[in-house]
């Protein structure tokens, strides 16, 4: 196994193709509500590939919009109505990394995030485990990612203000994803 972590350090990412497990994963975002508590939401239908074909690691991913998970359905209709995200012309949120680098024991990621029609750079930081095999003998990871993002610079911009002061929902979301990653079998 000492030589299995040596590898991981070196190449950022290991070796292979490795695809999401939805089961054991989860694609969230987080958001300041009412200006008092933070407010989690979730996608179900969601795909994330990690890869380092010719010795460079990639990251690729893709959201069903219309997948969203909230506990209330008005609420859940007006994400997926055009004052958010506009699931009906903009079905999918997907990332695509430009650069995957180790700091320290944690990872940084970035790349191109896409919602609703408009890309931006961001930069995720969290952690990758090293391959560990299975119960069923299939070889895995995890990878943990977070960045925050202002949900204004995407369209997202309905808002209402408060009789006091402040507003809704904050411009400022937090990204969150923990996918557990099974190995591509040759």
């Amino acid at each position: 196994m000492a030589a299995t972590d040596t590898t991981i350090k070196q190449n950022v990412v290991p070796s292979g193709t490795w695809k999401s497990d939805p089961v054991h994963s989860h694609v969230g975002f987080s958001v300041k509500h009412m200006v008092v508590a933070t407010f989690r939401g979730a996608f179900g239908d969601y795909e994330v590939t990690l890869s380092d074909e010719s010795g460079e690691p990639r990251l690729s991913g893709t959201v069903g919009v219309s997948s969203v998970e909230v506990k209330d359905e008005q609420l859940n209709g007006h994400l997926l109505s055009p004052d958010f995200f506009d699931a009906e012309n903009y079905p999918e949120i997907s990332f695509t990394s430009t650069g995957i680098r180790r700091e320290g024991d944690g990872i940084v990621v970035d790349g191109d995030l896409s919602i609703k029609g408009t890309t931006k750079r961001v930069e995720a930081r969290g952690t990758i485990t090293e391959p560990v095999e299975n119960i069923a003998g299939r070889e895995g990871v995890g990878l943990e990612l977070s960045t925050v993002v202002d949900r204004t610079e995407f369209g997202l911009n309905w808002n209402a203000d408060l009789p006091k002061g402040g507003v809704a929902v904050s411009n400022d979301v937090r990204l969150d994803v923990h996918i557990e990653l099974a190995k591509e079998e040759a």
